[in-house]
């Protein structure tokens, strides 16, 4: 079964950081553009960044400075550095990823800024 599991969320101060990370798993034969969104209750789920197999990076405006989206192919896994990190911050974090070309989407993980 081909799925993605997201880890890393929990509580941090303002001014702090996380690292989350998710990791693809499954008979998987192409992996392409992976991203996080983060979704707030009673909102839209939002784009916080994307990166394609090749390394193009793309980012919300609100998180371009402070959060870094980075990618290892050989162990199918995505990462989100986040630096800085306030209050408005807090959120369930999605990973999403085009898997065999079908897109897919984690569990979901919260991050909690205080301030």
């Amino acid at each position: 079964q081909v799925r993605l599991v997201e880890s890393g969320g929990g509580l941090v101060q303002a001014g702090g950081s996380l690292r989350l990370s998710c990791a693809a798993s499954g008979s998987i034969f192409s992996i392409g553009r992976m991203g996080w969104y983060r979704q707030i209750p009673g909102k839209q789920r939002e784009l916080v960044a994307t990166i394609t197999s090749g390394g193009d990076t793309n980012y919300a405006d609100s998180v371009k400075g402070r959060f870094s989206i980075s990618r290892d192919n050989a162990k199918r896994t995505v990462y989100l550095q986040m630096n800085s990190l306030k209050p408005e911050d807090t959120a369930v974090y999605y990973c999403n990823a085009l898997l065999n070309y079908l897109g897919r989407w984690g569990q979901g993980t919260q991050v909690t800024v205080s301030s």
